[in-house]
């Protein structure tokens, strides 16, 4: 009866993992530029040495010299990834409200170094910068992005941007070589494994462009989140009956071999 318990224990807390990643999931529906992550599930079989061993009898009707092979399979989470597809696009008429349609991040330099992220809800501070909601500097090619002077402000759908026309600096968006590198460190952050910085290129023109007065919406869909945590929820509870199950047949077992 353990391995029934021990399965279905299993079960359970990769379940209420999933219930924690798509809380996580849902409570970011209105933050620009989020990216949602899922999970994966496999059955994991564990095997006895015996289970390869091959058998000596040399005739069915000799005693069995080895146990029987046994799997048991205990289902758990294989791995957590980012899902990093485009999201909506929302109008804001905000100058320095930027999305990137394609492939792509902005770079952002914040105190640990810099990050990437696709939230571009920037302004402007008092030194004529451009920074997050947090006050870290937006990069470009040459460092922080610093729009001098006063007037019309454009931005191009390459990073360049214009004041009153006149060139005033280009806003970084690069690609990351392996996506998969990426780790969530708060604030709509990324980084790569460990903290370290992620490899990047710049991107291709033709594929990612940059919309003034724009916001991308996060990609996740709350019906589908729903329709998961409901999933996820009745999963947890069918598992942790099963441990309760066990543990009644445990104890009725104990209490009939006690009394013969």
């Amino acid at each position: 009866m353990q391995q029934s318990s021990i399965s279905a224990l299993f079960g359970a807390l990769s379940n209420e993992m999933r219930l924690n990643i798509i809380a996580n999931n849902l409570a970011n529906v209105n933050t620009p530029g989020y990216k949602g992550d899922k999970v994966a599930f496999q059955d994991v079989f564990q095997r006895a040495a015996t289970d390869s061993a091959r058998d000596a009898r040399t005739s069915l009707h000799d005693p069995q010299l080895l146990p029987r092979a046994v799997v048991v399979a205990k289902p758990r989470l294989a791995e957590q990834t980012v899902d990093l597809s485009q999201g909506p696009m929302d109008a804001t008429q905000n100058t320095f409200d930027l999305a990137i349609a394609g492939p792509g991040f902005f770079r952002v330099q914040t105190p640990t170094g810099p990050m990437l992220t696709r939230n571009g809800q920037f302004n402007l501070d008092a030194q004529g910068q451009l920074v997050t909601a947090q006050g870290y500097p937006v990069l470009g090619a040459g460092g922080p992005v610093n729009i001098s002077g006063s007037g019309t402000v454009n931005i191009t759908p390459d990073g360049t941007v214009l004041v009153n026309n006149q060139a005033s600096g280009t806003i970084d968006v690069v690609n990351v070589t392996n996506p998969k590198t990426l780790q969530k460190v708060g604030a709509n952050m990324f980084t790569g494994r460990n903290g370290d910085a992620p490899v990047t290129t710049p991107t291709d023109p033709g594929e990612s462009k940059i919309y003034q007065g724009y916001l991308e919406k996060p990609n996740v869909q709350v019906v589908t989140e729903m329709v998961g945590m409901i999933e996820a929820q009745r999963s947890y509870e069918a598992y942790t009956k099963i441990i309760s199950s066990t543990q009644d047949m445990d104890s009725q077992a104990m209490k009939t071999g006690g009394a013969t």
